[in-house]
């Protein structure tokens, strides 16, 4: 894979995005979106591939794409993008047990692989996951942007755009950790693992279509710097303005910082309504 190009400036970027008026129906807007290039894959190729996003941004998308019809999802082959060093699959935390209990329990893909985040051998099973990740290109992959930026456990200090790993070992940092509590799936910061398996910054890239759902006023400031401000590891949601086919929902507060007139200079802006989920240039 080439490097992913630095500096791009305010030239017009290919990523859309989508205002809607309210979390639910951008939850609805991403499953629709989502459902239908999977479709678009089955249709063409008989199979596809794609990395299914955990955080809780992701929940009621998820959701509904799993009641989206006409998915034949025998021919889907899915992956998850992180897991807690140590966490055991069975632990509410554990995003094993979120994929299986929110996706994999009611669509039965073809085939869920796990990042094994308690495996005896965490280096060989890192490897094991980068390659079966890298065996064939991953058509669409949902990519949530964290309250500090980050994406997947792509935190700023060790989010790197031009990674060789696909698959690595990271530490957490306190804003990532204390997000964890804040969303309820530990009752303290020292509950939550300080380690963790990401797909890296590259890892993500690679996938042909990011649909990226966030939601809530805790990530106005990441979307902000995600969407308008330059690109740097330094919030690393910012890799989005690069992708040449992502596709970013947002609800009234995750949007509401934005500077509507300059991110329309740089994106294809639309707004999403209730009547008829009509969309409509801003």
């Amino acid at each position: 894979m080439s490097n992913i190009r630095q500096g791009g400036g305010d030239s017009p970027r290919s990523t859309s995005i989508h205002i809607c008026e309210s979390t639910t129906l951008a939850a609805q807007t991403a499953a629709r979106v989502a459902a239908e290039a999977i479709r678009s894959c089955l249709k063409t190729q008989n199979r596809a591939r794609i990395m299914v996003g955990t955080g809780n941004s992701q929940m009621e998308m998820i959701g509904f794409l799993t009641k989206e019809p006409e998915i034949d999802w025998s021919k889907v082959e899915a992956f998850h993008l992180d897991e807690y060093v140590g966490i055991a699959r069975d632990h509410p935390a554990s995003f094993r047990f979120w994929i299986r209990t929110r996706f994999t329990d009611k669509v039965h893909p073809l085939v869920t692989h796990y990042i094994e985040g308690d495996a005896v051998n965490l280096d060989a099973m890192i490897e094991d996951y980068g390659r079966l990740l890298t065996a064939a290109p991953i058509d669409v992959a949902f990519v949530g942007i964290g309250e500090n930026g980050h994406i997947a456990f792509n935190d700023p200090h060790v989010a790197d755009f031009n990674d060789p790993l696909v698959v690595k070992r990271v530490t957490l940092d306190e804003a990532c950790r204390l997000q964890q509590v804040g969303e309820g799936h530990f009752p303290k910061i020292g509950s939550v693992p300080k380690e963790a398996i990401t797909v890296s910054c590259r890892g993500l890239f690679r996938a042909n279509k990011w649909i990226c759902c966030v939601l809530e006023q805790r990530k106005a400031r990441a979307i902000k710097d995600s969407l308008e401000g330059p690109l740097s590891t330094s919030c690393p949601g910012t890799l989005v303005q690069e992708h040449p086919d992502a596709s970013v929902f947002l609800d009234p507060e995750s949007a509401s910082l934005l500077a509507l007139d300059f991110v329309k200079t740089r994106y294809r802006v639309q707004e999403v309504s209730s009547a008829g989920a009509s969309l409509r240039p801003c």
